[in-house]
């Protein structure tokens, strides 16, 4: 039998969890499903999965080559597209994952944007402030905001995200405005895990140098879900420093206001992070140039 489909069968199989579900989405029957894995570890001279009447596992050694099977279809679903047809359009499912905050900000919204210009390209997106290590999870591609410490993974830069300090006007009336980056001190700080509790600011006008200003902070709430910080400033409980992606509604409908504005952190890069330029399909590599090109046009 063809090992490209018999490796096609166990990659949904190992997706999906089930044989009859990876034969009905490939339109295939479960009797044929079995003969493809059949043929294919007949081939390999190993076994590739467990399968009993309640669940279906990996061997080790399905485990090991799982990772080549996907990028030998990669390949040659690749080859396929350039030798059939160079104007049939991309296809395919991409698995994506990114920030809970970033994700309901913006990335949400421009996968829907993607989606329109490309009906035969389907997106699972998976919302986690965890670390994700796309290669081990299966991802196509993740989104990380920050700095990029896995060499293992290729990282192409879409744009960068910037910080605003910011208070509701109920928290500034009970307890006053702070002016300077060292009455923050003085304040209820709720703070992101990544920031620690040192804020390390810029100046921003009249710039003469790139020397940072250290300010401990203090404070009662630190977590590392933006959103959650959010909901607490907006109710009053403290001074926050979020993305501009996550601030900005807020401040145009005057429920926010931006402090300490001559003063900023360190812009952040955002960053597309996938295993491999030389593995990616003809649809990932259409989504990696859309949000290149749409963060930088973004209004969030």
């Amino acid at each position: 039998m063809d090992r490209i489909a018999g490796i096609r069968v166990f990659v949904e199989v190992v997706n999906l969890g089930s044989l009859t579900a990876a034969a009905n989405k490939l339109g295939i029957s479960k009797s044929m499903a079995t003969r493809h894995i059949a043929s294919l570890e007949k081939s390999f001279g190993t076994k590739l999965l467990y399968r009993s009447s309640r669940n279906l596992t990996m061997t080790s050694t399905g485990e090991s080559i799982l990772p080549y099977c996907r990028q030998m279809l990669a390949v040659n679903d690749d080859i396929t597209y350039l030798t059939s047809d160079t104007h049939r359009e991309p296809h395919g499912t991409i698995r994506l994952a990114c920030s809970v905050s970033f994700g309901h900000s913006y990335v949400a919204r421009a996968v829907r944007r993607f989606l329109a210009h490309y009906p035969k390209i389907s997106v699972d997106l998976t919302l986690t402030d965890r670390h994700i290590d796309p290669a081990k999870e299966r991802f196509d591609a993740t989104i990380q905001i920050g700095n990029v410490h896995d060499t293992n993974l290729v990282a192409r830069l879409i744009g960068r995200c910037a910080s605003i300090i910011a208070a509701s006007p109920r928290y500034l009336e009970q307890q006053g405005t702070p002016y300077q980056p060292t009455d923050l001190m003085q304040h209820n700080c709720l703070t992101h895990s990544n920031l620690g509790h040192t804020w390390r600011l810029l100046r921003t006008e009249g710039k003469e140098t790139d020397e940072q200003l250290e300010i401990p902070i203090s404070g009662q709430l630190a977590s590392n879900d933006a959103m959650i910080l959010l909901q607490a400033t907006l109710a009053g409980e403290g001074i926050s420093c979020l993305p501009t992606f996550v601030v900005d509604p807020y401040i145009k409908q005057q429920q926010l206001v931006p402090l300490i504005e001559d003063y900023s952190f360190e812009q952040l890069g955002v960053y597309l992070l996938y295993p491999s330029r030389k593995y990616l399909t003809h649809a990932v590599h259409q989504l990696i140039d859309f949000l290149v090109d749409d963060f930088n046009q973004a209004i969030f």
